[in-house]
């Protein structure tokens, strides 16, 4: 499965079904899709569409749209070079989270793009989320 479909189906579980998932780790999801390039420009004279029901729809199936059911604690990972999905949707989230006052943690990797290409990211990723789900599942 794909690194931003990881991220986003984790934060859309645990936005929409806390109860069902106890935590979850995040990589470098995308969380609210009305902010995505593709659907947050107005498009053009020649497209027939209703950019404002669209930009609803798009908002509306987004994690942060259900944010305030999330419960789950999670662990956000995101590089912060990512030119994929923009750093600024982990930054949004967690913002979001700290103002409800659900547990996350984060960890940022400089200058690291969305597919990590050093080996070392991906060893700390690994890590860190081998230490957050084990603290929070207690297996």
């Amino acid at each position: 499965m794909g690194r931003v479909l990881r991220g986003w189906l984790t934060a859309q579980a645990l936005a929409r079904n806390s109860d069902i998932f106890k935590a979850g780790v995040d990589f470098h999801g995308v969380h609210d899709w009305s902010l995505n390039p593709g659907v947050a420009s107005r498009p053009q004279r020649y497209e027939q569409s209703d950019y404002d029901a669209a930009l609803k729809t798009a908002f509306d199936s987004s994690p942060e749209a259900a944010i305030k059911g999330w419960t789950s604690p999670v662990l956000l990972i995101h590089g912060d070079d990512d030119r994929n999905v923009r750093f600024d949707q982990t930054v949004d989230l967690a913002r979001r989270l700290a103002a409800q006052h659900t547990p996350f943690e984060e960890l940022i990797l400089p200058n690291e793009i969305h597919g990590f290409l050093r080996y070392d990211s991906w060893l700390k990723a690994d890590a860190a989320t081998v230490r957050f789900l084990v603290e929070r599942l207690k297996p």
